[in-house]
C-alpha cells in the first residue's frame, strides 16, 4: 500500500481482527510479576532511605500529563525499574550516550516546549552539583512565565558518584573515595535561597507526603532526599563475572564492605522471596 503512514494505518485498522495470543498473555503476566518483585525490593530497609522506594512513590504520584527526565548513573537504574509512563506522559534520558548532566537541560527544554505541563527532573547529587545548580538559576528566572509552575527537581542525595562506584566493584576494584565521594551540601536550602521551595527528606515515612507537597506547591521545588549509596542496582539476572568482580572488590578492601554486603543481601533476599510468591506478612 502506498500513502501517508498515519492516514493509511488509520484506514486499515478497522479491517483488522484483534487476536489475543498466549505469547501476549505470558508477557503481560511476567510484566505484572516483575513490577510486584521490584516493588517488594523497594521496600527493603536502607540507611536512611532506599532510592528505589523514592521512585515507587514518584511513579504512583506522577501527574497524568507529566514530563519526567532522568540523568545517567544509578538514577537511570531506579527510573528504568520503577517509572511506568502512561499514554499522555513523556520521558527523556540520555540512554544511548549514558552522559551525565542531561536531566536538567532536558527538563528545562520540556518545560519551555510545554509550559502548561508539570515537569519532574530526577538527578543525582553529583550531576546536580555539575549542572543542576546552574540550571536552577534558569528556573528561577523564568518560572513565573510558565502557565503551570510545577517543576520538581528530585535530587538523589547519596554523597557518591554511585553508578561508577558499583561499576568499579563489578570490575573487581574497591571504591576509591578520592574520586567517588561528592561534597555534602544543603540542596533544599539552595532552592530556598533562590526563592523556590526546598524540601529535605531523611525519613522513608516522609517520602509520600513530600511528593504531595511538591506537586501542590505554587512554585518549583527541589526535593533533597537522603538515600543509601549502598543500595545495589541489581539487574534481573546477575552474571558470574559480575558476582566474581564484586566479591574481589570487597575482599580487596572496599571502604563500605559491611554496608554493601548488608544491602546486597537484603535486596537479593527480597527478590528471591518475591519470586517464591511470599508476602511481607510471611
Amino acid at each position: 500500500m502506498w500513502g501517508d503512514a498515519k492516514t493509511t494505518l488509520a484506514a486499515l485498522q478497522p479491517h483488522l481482527t484483534q487476536h489475543q495470543t498466549e505469547w501476549q498473555e505470558k508477557i503481560a503476566e511476567e510484566n505484572r510479576d516483575w513490577t510486584k518483585e521490584n516493588t517488594w525490593v523497594a521496600q527493603t530497609e536502607a540507611d536512611p532511605i532506599n532510592p528505589r522506594r523514592v521512585f515507587v512513590s514518584l511513579n504512583e504520584r506522577l501527574p497524568e500529563n507529566a514530563i519526567i527526565t532522568c540523568d545517567a548513573g544509578s538514577t537511570a537504574d531506579w527510573y528504568g525499574f520503577h517509572i511506568e509512563l502512561g499514554p499522555n506522559q513523556m520521558g527523556n534520558l540520555s540512554g544511548r550516550m549514558a552522559s551525565m548532566l542531561a536531566a536538567m537541560p532536558y527538563a528545562l527544554a520540556g518545560k519551555f516546549a510545554h509550559p502548561d505541563r508539570p515537569v519532574v527532573c530526577t538527578i543525582g547529587d553529583g550531576a546536580f552539583q555539575m549542572m543542576g545548580m546552574n540550571g536552577l538559576l534558569n528556573v528561577k528566572r523564568h518560572w513565573q512565565e510558565w502557565s503551570n509552575s510545577t517543576f520538581v527537581v528530585l535530587v538523589i542525595n547519596n554523597g557518591d558518584l554511585n553508578q561508577v562506584s558499583w561499576e568499579m566493584r563489578e570490575a573487581g576494584d574497591p571504591r576509591w573515595d578520592t574520586a567517588q565521594l561528592v561534597e555534602s551540601m544543603d540542596y533544599a536550602g539552595y532552592a530556598e535561597l533562590l526563592g523556590l521551595r526546598g524540601i529535605a527528606v531523611d525519613d522513608p515515612e516522609d517520602i509520600d507526603a513530600a511528593f504531595d507537597q511538591a506537586f501542590a506547591a505554587d512554585r518549583p521545588v527541589v526535593l533533597d532526599v537522603r538515600c543509601d549509596r549502598n543500595t545495589p542496582p541489581l539487574p534481573a539476572h546477575i552474571a558470574f563475572a559480575q558476582a566474581k568482580g564484586l566479591a574481589e572488590s570487597l575482599l580487596g578492601g572496599d571502604p563500605e564492605l559491611g554496608q554493601v554486603v548488608k544491602q546486597s543481601s537484603r535486596a537479593t533476599a527480597a527478590r528471591l522471596f518475591a519470586r517464591m510468591g511470599l508476602t511481607s506478612d510471611d
